[in-house]
């Protein structure tokens, strides 16, 4: 199981930090609108992320540091300058730090008050977190990523994608996954179809060890989208967990005849021999 995991982050990395750096941001209005940004009146802006990007640039490398501390005194004299903003953010992007990247596309978000900004940035907080060890970057990246999705909210009620993210952050960092399941059964009510509603559904599935209900999600995210590759190996990782070699194997297998990176398909025929011979 443990060799599947470290496979699956070796071969998705990179897809996900384009993600994250392309600001996913797409939008399907819904017929009703529900409110969830009353859901976390308790999320707060700033102080929290503050302490984690003051001690990154502390650490940064002399060369690196000189060229930050140019753009950013630029910008602290410019404070309503996006364009100035947005070199900052392309500097962290530069370096691999996705969470400080975060930090600054917030500002953005400050400055313009449009619900698209605020989604942006809750989307950079919100796959941020996939780049981070600390416990308690991790919180405040979960809570400053609320907070954007409430205020885009505000702004934009209907937007689909933005619920599922937010509620996919009580669900993966909160104490109160129940609420996100909440928001997200609302959501489906109307857009049962949504292939990121059900990898919401899955990963919540799968953090409770619910494992023959994340085999359904992820079975369905298939059958909606039969090119989203990934799937395939989060569904085999669920067999395997289950304890379901041949299915492991089979899903595996499909993934191999599909995926078109020679080297991940050698990994993968790697993994799948070493599960046939155990």
């Amino acid at each position: 199981m443990k060799s599947l995991n470290k496979l699956q982050i070796g071969i998705i990395a990179f897809s996900v930090l384009v993600f994250v750096l392309l600001y996913f941001a797409n939008k399907t209005p819904e017929k009703k609108a529900e409110d969830f940004t009353s859901e976390n009146k308790g999320a707060v802006s700033g102080p929290g992320m503050k302490v984690f990007v003051d001690t990154k640039i502390s650490t940064l490398p002399d060369s690196l540091k000189k060229i930050f501390t140019a753009l950013n005194k630029q910008s602290e004299a410019n404070q309503k300058d996006n364009a100035l903003l947005d070199s900052l953010t392309g500097f962290w992007d530069r370096i691999m730090q996705p969470d400080v990247a975060a930090f600054y596309t917030e500002k953005i978000a400050i400055n313009t008050n449009k619900a698209e900004s605020w989604f942006k940035a809750g989307d950079r907080y919100y796959y941020a977190v996939r780049f981070v060890k600390a416990p308690e970057e991790i919180g405040a990246l979960y809570q400053q990523a609320m907070y954007c999705f409430e205020k885009g909210l505000k702004l934009e009620p209907n937007n689909v994608e933005a619920k599922i993210r937010y509620a996919s952050c009580f669900v993966e960092g909160t104490s109160d996954p129940m609420k996100g399941i909440t928001m997200l059964k609302e959501v489906e009510k109307t857009d049962s179809n949504n292939v990121n509603l059900q990898l919401a559904f899955a990963a919540f599935s799968t953090k409770s060890g619910q494992m023959d209900k994340a085999v359904v999600r992820f079975e369905k995210v298939l059958r909606l989208k039969p090119e989203y590759l990934e799937a395939y190996l989060y569904l085999a990782d669920a067999y395997e967990q289950m304890g379901d070699k041949k299915k492991t194997i089979e899903t595996l297998e499909k993934y191999a005849t599909l995926v078109p990176d020679k080297d991940a398909k050698k990994e993968i025929n790697k993994y799948i021999d070493k599960l046939k011979s155990n």
